[in-house]
């Protein structure tokens, strides 16, 4: 299963650039997601570390509930990064002992229009305006 990782823009509570990481995690490298109970803006936060133990954002509020409450159940739950995006990064999970799989010959989708925060790929763009005709 395929998530993506939110909230990128944001520095980390010690000033580390999470873009930055994000351009050094490479697809395949181990993923911690870690439920923040704590979290003022929402109970049911899931934060995603990379490899080096480096924030990168946070699981989606639409996924975050499920799967931490896989986490807070015990469930084995392993995670991998799968590739940037324009929002921050999209990471591969698997569950109960299976091994997520990235694939290299995985297509790259050039436009994040469909992904989450409704990114426009191409932001620049404005159309000609329609003159009526006299």
């Amino acid at each position: 299963m395929s998530l993506a990782v939110v909230g990128a823009r944001h520095l980390n509570a010690d000033n580390s650039n999470r873009q930055f990481e994000i351009l050094m995690c490479e697809p395949g490298e181990p993923i911690d997601l870690i439920p923040e109970p704590t979290n003022t803006f929402d109970q049911r936060a899931v934060a995603v570390f990379s490899c080096r133990g480096v924030q990168i954002g946070y699981l989606t509020a639409e996924r975050c509930g499920r799967i931490g409450q896989l986490i807070r159940e015990g469930r084995e739950v392993q995670a991998v990064f799968q590739r940037q995006a324009q929002f921050g990064a999209w990471i591969r999970i698997a569950f109960d002992g299976e091994v997520p799989i990235v694939s290299v010959e995985e297509p790259v989708d050039v436009s994040d229009r469909n992904e989450p925060g409704g990114v426009d790929a191409d932001p620049d763009f404005y159309p000609d305006e329609v003159w009526p005709d006299d």
